[in-house]
């Protein structure tokens, strides 16, 4: 909600389980559990440590650089790499928002995000949503 705030967008809520207005991102938090966050907390088990927020921050990137930019998207048929650096003179720079330089937005986000991809009561959203109006 601070990210939203900082950058001066309204997120909105979609009512769960309609593949119209979320299915694509709910297959990606599937694919991020599956290739990303699984096989991290089971490398980690291995050596008797636990997956915590810390841990998966500090390897998202290099999963993001190795794995997820580099696969062929089913939607696109292109690599999300390829397809960024064909965008990327086309978008627009961030607006400087001093809260956000002094604390990164993954962090903070991540930081409050659930261990697992659950579905909340519409209610929830809402009742998250209404500080942003």
């Amino acid at each position: 909600m601070q990210l939203a705030k900082d950058y001066g967008f309204k997120p909105r809520a979609c009512r769960p389980y309609r593949a119209k207005t979320k299915g694509k991102v709910e297959r990606f938090n599937g694919y991020l559990k599956r290739s990303f966050i699984t096989p991290l907390a089971a490398s980690l088990k291995q050596v008797g440590l636990e997956l915590d927020v810390a841990t998966a921050n500090g390897q998202i990137g290099a999963w993001l650089a190795d794995v997820a930019n580099q696969r062929v998207h089913g939607t696109t048929g292109a690599k999300p790499q390829d397809l960024l650096i064909e965008e990327r003179g086309s978008l627009l720079a961030l607006p400087y928002r001093p809260s956000v330089e002094a604390k990164p937005a993954l962090g903070r986000i991540a930081q409050s995000m659930p261990r697992e991809s659950l579905q909340h009561p519409l209610a929830l959203y809402d009742q998250l949503l209404g500080g942003m109006a």
